[in-house]
């Protein structure tokens, strides 16, 4: 069997790859959705800061960003008169967003009011009103699949299929995560050559670890290539890369989630374990965008969370679940270097419960507003996706 085509048909017989997709053949749209999930409630104040809020200096004493300040390497990055940028974004998407190439929608989030993880990301991933029938065998990305004409190849980058991707459109799901350790150690090769010896067969189980080494030297060549030299996904960074090679050759639609939001704890300010996670998070969406290349053009990245995260600090220098969050939408055409949609002045009065950020941006209606600009959507096809849902335009497309 010729290597490439073995390979070829190695991936397309990996049990981490489900539907009928094919992978090296590119789509005929040049439009690119892919939604991130931030599981755990990101704190999204700490990346979008409030810093001519005083309420927010006052109730985060231990983990607020500085204000905007050019001699101070860990103060925030000022992107208009209230709202500046985490300094771990500094060379990420604070270039990107200056570019025209990313916006942020604060105040966003779901109409209901549930601090819990499980029961708000399947809120969101099923994309339907939240008084109701719930069913869970149809998320609001596989009806966007069903509803998008022309050509569409969806793809989860999940061990397994979301919620979001559930329904009777073809969505594959392939893990990035990579193999950690061969199929057969050297010690397991070592037992397995000595059983077979002098039994005729020795031969071809030397033959069968000869090519199962080949195989792995060519696939990690690839997957160099795809990572720009990584043998393995270590990080967003360089899962981020590979999906953009997927996408640029075979997918329009897809879907990623990155997990560890939930810092109850020790968050940190301008440095600690969420300045950590923000850095590895930006990173990944600028070798993202980067590895797009022409097709960045044409590409919408959707970034969103179950929830924001407390106003106020707790006794751990940590946050706890809030309500409202702030959305991501990044592109190479849409109109950004903006906050958009409906805001209000942080005041102890304006929060929700006065705790949380309130949510004047309902997340069905902005993202039914996305699809709608790019896709081409009429109002009747948002409503297939997002019943009972008002598009909302926020002019990014």
């Amino acid at each position: 069997m010729n290597r490439r085509h073995f390979l070829h048909v190695l991936a397309a017989s990996t049990p981490l790859l489900a539907g009928p997709v094919k992978l090296f053949a590119a789509t005929g749209t040049d439009t690119r959705f892919l939604l991130v999930f931030l599981r755990g409630g990101y704190d999204a104040t700490h990346i979008l800061v409030p810093y001519s809020s005083t309420l927010y200096y006052e109730t985060r004493p231990g983990i607020a960003v500085a204000r905007p300040d050019p001699a101070d390497p860990n103060a925030a990055l000022p992107i208009n008169a209230d709202w500046a940028l985490h300094p771990a974004l500094k060379n990420s998407i604070w270039p990107l967003f200056q570019q025209g190439h990313v916006a942020f929608i604060p105040f966003a989030g779901t109409d209901t009011v549930s601090r819990s993880h499980f029961e708000t990301q399947d809120r969101i991933e099923l994309g339907q009103p939240s008084v109701g029938h719930k069913n869970y065998s149809s998320g609001f990305l596989n009806r966007l699949v069903s509803t998008v004409s022309g050509p569409v190849q969806a793809i989860s980058f999940t061990d397994s299929l979301p919620l979001v991707g559930k329904g009777p459109a073809a969505i594959a799901n392939l893990s990035l995560k990579g193999q950690k350790r061969p199929v057969f150690a050297d010690r397991q090769a070592d037992i397995l050559a000595e059983l077979y010896q002098g039994s005729g067969l020795n031969e071809y189980v030397k033959q069968g670890f000869a090519l199962n080494q080949a195989v792995t030297e060519d696939l990690a060549a690839e997957m160099e290539q795809a990572s720009r030299g990584a043998l393995a996904s270590q990080g967003f960074e360089k899962q981020a890369q590979r999906m953009a090679v997927l996408m640029k050759d075979s997918f329009n639609i897809a879907f990623v989630d990155v997990g560890g939001w939930d810092t109850h704890f020790n968050q940190g300010a301008a440095q600690g374990q969420l300045a950590n996670k923000i850095a590895a998070l930006g990173a990944g969406l600028n070798a993202f965008a980067k590895e797009m290349g022409p097709l960045w053009q044409k590409t919408v990245v959707l970034v969103i969370s179950e929830f924001g995260r407390t106003f106020r600090e707790n006794g751990n220098r940590g946050t706890d679940h809030g309500h409202g969050t702030v959305y991501w939408v990044l592109g190479g055409g849409i109109k950004g270097g903006r906050i958009v949609g409906d805001q209000t002045q942080l005041t102890a009065g304006t929060l929700f419960e006065g705790r949380d950020y309130p949510v004047l941006n309902e997340n069905r209606s902005v993202i039914g507003g996305l699809f709608q600009a790019q896709f081409g959507l009429s109002e009747t096809a948002v409503e297939r996706i997002f019943p009972s849902a008002r598009p909302k335009n926020l002019g990014l497309i």
